[in-house]
């Protein structure tokens, strides 16, 4: 267990994540400074290599390597039992690595590269206390699940992303390498997969059709090469090709391997396509050549083979297929993904690899030679385990990372549900509904990042970091022992080390928002701006200034809501024990005509139905772009309780979206209005959330009164961003404006960026 002389340790100890098994401390300490020698036995060789180099990074310390006996020292101990088990030692002559795995000295190695980084003092000698680590993970796939399938990842980025995986323990990368976007793997025997099926045209956005060409392929060599180097730090490599479903890309290369025969162009929509993969026998042989492919590849256990989202109705009106079912004895389309599943099973324990999919490969019963990843909650790792299954947590709420971290206008594109870091450092991987003689069935949990609206590195990073480090620490540390607040600090520590080695690290959890109690109204009437500043996750002391400059440590402390004259700056951000700011400095500007501004992030949702998305402006832009937040089925926006009775005029910014999404049998949710102009209309309207609300009462007269109507231009022909100027009636108090798009169905989207209202005059 965890000594309690751990949470009275120097900040070395306490810098320490994911939290160890045990800490003992001694009396002393050791110093490293610039110029330290390092040893190691030849099995450990990598690992000391590895933390020599993080080092570097994080606190700019040269070590040396060194024939001799050195100052930090790997050495191999057969007493140490557990695949990743090990040991650190601290005396005050060194610094020993003790470990019987070349994994347990990867970890080892990581422990020491964060006792030498406990604080920002780059380049300083460090003090490390005396004590003893010893340490073991609690699960044994603790992973992260990248897509280069929907936007391509290049594989220098793989490799910082492994780097940084590796600095916390964290030891699985799943790899989603096809998907109906893009197929990223090289299989030798079919070319065109690759040469036709890497590349697919951007989605319209209006104006003349898009012509480049994005995507891109990793060639076996360079996946082999991945391979090695993250083996060297710990990680395995998990591929997954897609199937039965998400096979747009595959059947546009080869339409002999579809249902239809046509040949589709690469999916440039995100979402579910309707083409699957043809289960007869020309498709079963595909499928086991490019798992021969694979798996000399990946040499790891596993082989993913996706099986979700697979609508069947391909195979529903396909005579063959039907014909196939009949044959084969089956009951329907999801006992043949289950009779496919099981064939590739088999085929993969044949050489000696298994198979897992996703928690739809339950459906129509699940082979006993696969695994389960469950995505959709629980239910499915549940349902499996207590099935004699092995599992890998993955539910989408809270460990799906494309989601946003927070609701502030900071958010990079992703999906507009917030899954924060205490979110997902609140998850425990073992479910209540696996008894005891079924957990060692649970392999562990994975954080995945889905990359439909993450088209740059940096924001694949964003949402990465820091949650990964709670990704780490659930699956490592004992349940009983993680504690939130304890947890923050280190965290916050780590996400330092993760920017020092370059990558982009939300700080979400730590920043400072601004909210005006009551209406914006109420303090334009009173001529006093009510407000008050938060973290999301409460560390650190807010401290702020309202002259312009940037808040220090030494700035005035938040301690109650401030009562302030309207034209007042309020630059805020907290600051931890050490005096050191916890995330950048956010404003919020308390003039008139800033508080009569709604940018797209304050608008709401009409009828309750929430922005279920976040996106950018250019579904390929190569650079960070603007994010607007969307609600694919009702283009719909509220200005909340807008001070009608001060302001005369509006004008309205509006921003044109791609119209890529593929939503299956959920196409029929879309809300179509009724357009009275060749591409609809803007239409500007008040009282909509109480005629809403009124029709849900029962009265069907209700509606809003509409005070602007816009035509919207061709947007062929139109700029993406437009600017529309009306006029407001005189009215008391606040009331809701709503911001109907009524664009056909063919054309873009639409939605609101920004609503400027100005006083009457």
């Amino acid at each position: 267990m965890l000594s309690t002389t751990c949470l009275a340790a120097p900040a070395s100890a306490q810098s320490l994540l994911p939290l160890p098994q045990s800490i003992v401390r001694g009396a002393g300490s050791v110093t490293i400074a610039d110029g330290a020698t390092v040893s190691a036995v030849p099995d450990a060789a990598r690992a000391a290599q590895v933390m020599i180099a993080h080092v570097r990074t994080t606190r700019g310390l040269t070590l040396r390597a060194s024939a001799g006996a050195g100052r930090i020292r790997f050495e191999r101990d057969a007493t140490i039992t557990g695949s990743e088990a090990y040991r650190v030692a601290v005396t005050r002559d060194g610094i020993r690595v003790l470990a019987n795995t070349t994994a347990g000295f990867v970890n080892g190695a990581m422990t020491v590269a964060q006792l030498l980084s406990p604080d920002d003092k780059t380049g300083q000698p460090v003090r490390v206390p005396v004590m003893t680590i010893d340490d073991a993970p609690r699960f044994a796939w603790r992973g992260l699940m990248i897509d280069p399938a929907r936007h391509f990842l290049p594989m220098p980025e793989l490799r910082r992303i492994v780097d940084q995986m590796a600095a916390v323990k964290l030891n699985t990368l799943h790899l989603h390498l096809t998907d109906d976007q893009g197929w990223r793997f090289e299989v030798k025997r079919y070319p065109k997969l690759t040469e036709l099926g890497a590349w697919r045209t951007p989605p319209s956005i209006g104006g003349p059709a898009p012509t480049t060409r994005v995507g891109g392929f990793y060639t076996q060599d360079e996946l082999r090469a991945l391979v090695a180097y993250a083996g060297e730090r710990g990680v395995t490599i998990v591929p997954e090709v897609d199937l039965p479903g998400h096979a747009t890309a595959l059947v546009s290369a080869y339409p002999e391997l579809g249902i239809l025969g046509d040949r589709p162009p690469v999916g440039n929509r995100w979402g579910i396509e309707p083409y699957l993969f043809n289960p007869g026998p020309q498709g079963i042989a595909f499928v086991k050549e490019v798992l021969d492919e694979l798996t000399d590849v990946f040499p790891g256990t596993y082989i993913h083979l996706g099986g979700d989202e697979a609508l069947k109705d391909q195979w529903q009106r396909s005579p063959v297929v039907q014909a196939q079912i009949k044959a084969l004895g089956l009951k329907d389309e999801n006992a043949l993904q289950s009779w496919m599943i099981d064939q590739f099973g088999a085929y993969l324990q044949s050489k000696g690899r298994r198979l897992i999919g996703w928690d739809e490969i339950l459906e129509g019963g699940l082979p006993a030679s696969a695994s389960v990843m469950s995505w959709r909650g629980e239910a499915g790792a549940v349902a499996a385990a207590n099935q004699g299954h092995d599992v890998v947590l993955s539910p989408g709420t809270p460990l799906y990372l494309d989601r946003v971290q927070s609701n502030l206008p900071t958010e990079v594109p992703g999906q507009n549900v917030v899954s924060s870091l205490a979110d997902v450092y609140a998850y425990d991987p073992m479910p209540a509904g696996i008894p005891a003689d079924r957990a060692h069935h649970v392999l562990g949990a994975q954080g995945n990042v889905w990359s439909e609206y993450l088209v740059t590195p940096a924001e694949v990073q964003f949402h990465i970091f820091p949650r990964a480090a709670a990704i780490a620490e659930i699956t490592w540390s004992a349940k009983d022992k993680r504690d939130l607040n304890g947890f923050l600090p280190r965290v916050k520590r780590q996400a330092d080390r993760w920017t020092t080695a370059g990558m982009d690290v939300a700080d979400s959890a730590f920043a400072v928002d601004f909210t005006v109690p009551g209406t914006r109204g109420d303090a334009l009437r009173a001529k006093k701006v009510p407000l008050t500043l938060s973290t999301q996750a409460g560390y650190g002391t807010i401290r702020y200034t309202t002259d312009g400059s940037a808040p220090t440590a030494k700035s005035r402390a938040y301690a109650k809501p401030l009562s302030l004259t309207p034209g007042v700056v309020v630059r805020a951000a907290a600051f931890d024990t050490q005096g050191l700011a916890t995330a950048a400095v956010r404003d919020f500007d308390t003039s008139r005509g800033a508080l009569l501004t709604r940018g797209n992030g304050d608008l709401m949702p009409c009828a309750g139905t929430p922005f279920g998305l976040r996106v950018p402006q250019t579904p390929d832009a190569p650079e960070r772009d603007p994010a607007f937040n969307l609600n694919l089925f009702n283009t719909c926006a509220v200005y909340p309780a807008a001070p009608l009775d001060i302001a005369g005029s509006y004008t309205v910014d509006v921003v044109r979206l791609a119209r890529n999404w593929a939503l299956g049998h959920d196409q029929s949710k879309l809300r179509e209005y009724y357009a009275v102009s060749p591409h609809g209309e803007l239409l500007v309207q008040i009282g909509c959330t109480a005629a809403i609300n009124a029709q849900k009462a029962g009265d069907p007269t209700a509606k809003p009164v509409a005070i602007g109507t816009f035509p919207l231009p061709d947007p062929a022909s139109a700029p993406q961003r437009l600017s529309f100027t009306g006029t407001l009636p005189k009215m008391t108090g606040d009331q809701d404006m709503c911001f109907q798009f009524t664009s056909p169905l063919s054309d873009p989207y639409y939605t609101v960026a920004r609503v400027q209202l100005a006083e009457r005059r």
